[in-house]
């Protein structure tokens, strides 16, 4: 595993990852804001083939779209995020797909759990997104077209882009190819 955006607070003790999350760090390029942001910290590893990546994880969010949970990436311009957004107060299932443009889709959670559980699996080009409050029942979020590259990045990854940073602790991260 290896950090893109190394935060620099952070612990790794058997399968547990904890970090503070630096503020004003997000994954985001250009729709309806303008702007291209590529600094939020993502500790991956090369998976190639098809797979299904799924991680639990606790967070304190504290501020407009604090958000933690998974990313497939093949370059700067395409990837995919998935996880626990906070909007509005409320936690939401979020999936961003970014082949140039990010796109954004949100659902709320129906109440606010302590943790989570992200789950990922790609099938050829294609990326389909779940979640789960109890890490047995698992709602699909999202299916979409990703990218045909053999070989993809896959880990964890958190932003906060209008705030100033939250604690983030990942547990369990599984990634099963084939």
């Amino acid at each position: 595993m290896q950090w893109y955006n190394e935060p620099t607070k952070f612990d790794e003790a058997g399968s547990k990852i904890s970090l503070t999350v630096p503020g004003k760090t997000d994954f985001w390029r250009v729709t309806l804001h303008g702007f291209i942001k590529d600094d939020a910290p993502f500790y991956f590893k090369h998976v190639e083939g098809d797979f299904e990546v799924t991680v639990k994880f606790t967070a304190k969010y504290e501020t407009l779209y604090d958000q933690a949970g998974l990313m497939v990436r093949q370059d700067e311009k395409v990837w995919m995020k998935c996880g626990i957004e906070f909007y509005k107060g409320v936690q939401h299932a979020s999936t961003v797909i970014t082949r140039d443009f990010s796109d954004w889709s949100i659902s709320p959670v129906s109440e606010n759990p302590v943790s989570v559980w992200i789950r990922a699996k790609r099938t050829k080009e294609c990326i389909e997104t779940f979640y789960s409050v109890d890490g047995t029942n698992f709602i699909q979020i999202r299916q979409g077209y990703l990218s045909e590259a053999p070989t993809l990045q896959v880990g964890i990854m958190a932003a906060a882009p209008t705030g100033e940073g939250f604690d983030v602790v990942f547990e369990e991260l599984d990634i099963k190819q084939g």
